[in-house]
C-alpha cells in the first residue's frame, strides 16, 4: 500500500468523498438531495478516506451515538457508516486500514461499543462484529386481514405537514426508546435526517400522529403511497417508512389506520422489531407475510466498559474469556459481577466459565440472542457446567432490540 495514504477529510473534500462513495456502491453519480441531507450529520473528524494521489478511492465514517442498552442505560457508541472502496482498488487492504482507524478513534474517545448496518454481513465478522438484532418486514395482504377481538381503535389520527410533525415525533420517539435496547438517542439534526423525506414526487410522505382520547400525541407513522391502477381498478400500496408508538392503544390505533386507507391493496412496513405486537393483533397471521432480516451488528471496543454500562437481570457472576484476533489488545478474560441488575466488569486472571469470540459479545449485548443459542452454533464454549444458563439469565432482555432507523 505504498502508493496509498489515509486520513480524515477536510471540508473542501466532502463532495469528492460522497462522489467516490457513490461509485463504490455502483452508482456513477450521487443523489444530490441525499448528499445534502447526509452532510447535516457528517462529522469530518470521523470521516476517513483512502487516497491514491489526490483521488479518494476508499471511504468510511462514524457517528457519535448514544445507544440504549437493556435496562435503559445509554452507552457511547461509534456508529460505523459510509463504508466503500472503489472497484479499481479492492483487495488492497483499504477496508482493513479504514476500519482500524475508526475503531482506534472510538477507543481513544472512550466509546465502549461500535455498531453498523451491513450491506453484506459476511464482510464485518472478521472485524469483530456480531449480528445483534434481527428485524421483520411485512407485506400485508389487506384482503386477507382479519383483526382480533379487542383491537378496536381508540383516540384519533391527525395528519401534519413535516415542519409541524417533527417536534411532535421527537417527543414521541424520546419516550418510546426509553427501555428499547439498540435504539439511538437523536437530536434535532438527527431527527431531520433519520426521518428524512425525499422531494421527489413519487416519494412524497404523509406524517400521521395518533392522539389518545385526551388529545396527547403517543404514536407516529411516516408513510408513502405507491399508486397502482391495473385496468382501472385501485390496487395501491401504502409503504410505512417509520412507525413509533408508546402505548398498546396507540400501536393498535396506528396499525388500524394504516390498514384502512382507501384504495390500498397492501401495506408494506420495513424495520419492525421481532416482538412487533401486530403479529398478535390479527386472526390470520399469514396475511402479514412477514420476513425476517438481519439488522444491527455490534462489536465491543472495550469489553469491560461495555459490560459495565448495560443493565442485567438478578444477581450473579461469570468469568468469560474473549478472543479478539482483529484487535488483540482488546482480548482477555473478564470477571462480570452483577448485583440486583447492576453490573461491574474488569479484567481478571481467573479461569473462565465461558470462552467466546468478540463477535459473540456483540451478538448478545442488547439481548437479541442468548449465550446458549450461540453455543449451539459453536460460537461460545461452556467450560463450567451451568455457566450458559447463568449468563442467559443475567443478560436477558424482556424487549427485543430495535434500532428504529437505519444510519
Amino acid at each position: 500500500m505504498t502508493d496509498l495514504f489515509f486520513r480524515a477529510i477536510v471540508p473542501d473534500e466532502v463532495d469528492d468523498f460522497f462522489a467516490s462513495l457513490s461509485v463504490a456502491f455502483s452508482d456513477p453519480r450521487p443523489d444530490a438531495e441525499e448528499v445534502e441531507t447526509d452532510k447535516k450529520v457528517a462529522e469530518l473528524d470521523r470521516t476517513f478516506a483512502a487516497f491514491d494521489g489526490d483521488r479518494i478511492v476508499g471511504c468510511a465514517g462514524a457517528y457519535s451515538q448514544q445507544m440504549v442498552t437493556p435496562g435503559g442505560a445509554r452507552v457511547p457508541t461509534a456508529g460505523i457508516t459510509m463504508v466503500g472502496v472503489l472497484p479499481t482498488h479492492r483487495r488492497r487492504g483499504i477496508l482493513r486500514e479504514l476500519m482500524t482507524m475508526m475503531l482506534d478513534q472510538a477507543a481513544g474517545r472512550g466509546e465502549p461499543m461500535a455498531s453498523l448496518f451491513a450491506s453484506q454481513g459476511a464482510i464485518y465478522g472478521r472485524f469483530g462484529f456480531g449480528h445483534a438484532a434481527h428485524h421483520l418486514e411485512f407485506d400485508i395482504a389487506l384482503d386477507r386481514l382479519v383483526w382480533a377481538d379487542g383491537t378496536e381503535p381508540t383516540g384519533r389520527i391527525v395528519l401534519y405537514p413535516r415542519a409541524e410533525a417533527l417536534p411532535i415525533m421527537r417527543r414521541i420517539y424520546d419516550r418510546a426508546i426509553e427501555r428499547r435496547p439498540g435504539a439511538l438517542e437523536v437530536d434535532d439534526r438527527w431527527m431531520d435526517v433519520a426521518f428524512w423525506e425525499s422531494k421527489k414526487d413519487d416519494e412524497r410522505v404523509f406524517y400521521a400522529v395518533h392522539e389518545d382520547d385526551a388529545g396527547a400525541p403517543d404514536a407516529f407513522a411516516m408513510y408513502g403511497i405507491k399508486h397502482e391502477w391495473p385496468r382501472g381498478l385501485p390496487s395501491s400500496e401504502a409503504r410505512v417508512k417509520r412507525f413509533v408508538a408508546t402505548t398498546p392503544e396507540s400501536h393498535i390505533g396506528m396499525w388500524r389506520y394504516l390498514c384502512s386507507i382507501d384504495l390500498m391493496a397492501r401495506v408494506k412496513a420495513d424495520l419492525r422489531p421481532v416482538d412487533e405486537p401486530l403479529q398478535w393483533l390479527v386472526e390470520e397471521p399469514r396475511a402479514l407475510r412477514p420476513q425476517l432480516e438481519d439488522g444491527l451488528f455490534l462489536r465491543p471496543v472495550d469489553v469491560a466498559a461495555a459490560w459495565s454500562a448495560r443493565g442485567y437481570v438478578g444477581s450473579g457472576s461469570v468469568v468469560i474469556e474473549v478472543d479478539d484476533p482483529s484487535r488483540t489488545e482488546a482480548a482477555g478474560t473478564f470477571f462480570l459481577e452483577v448485583d440486583d441488575g447492576v453490573g461491574m466488569c474488569a479484567r481478571t486472571d481467573r479461569d473462565p466459565d465461558l470462552r467466546c469470540s468478540v463477535n459473540a459479545v456483540g451478538s448478545t449485548y442488547v439481548g437479541g440472542t442468548t449465550w446458549t443459542a450461540l453455543a449451539g452454533a459453536k460460537r461460545v464454549h461452556e467450560v463450567t457446567p451451568g455457566a450458559l444458563a447463568l449468563a442467559d439469565g443475567l443478560f436477558r432482555s424482556d424487549r427485543a432490540p430495535w434500532p428504529a432507523f437505519y444510519f
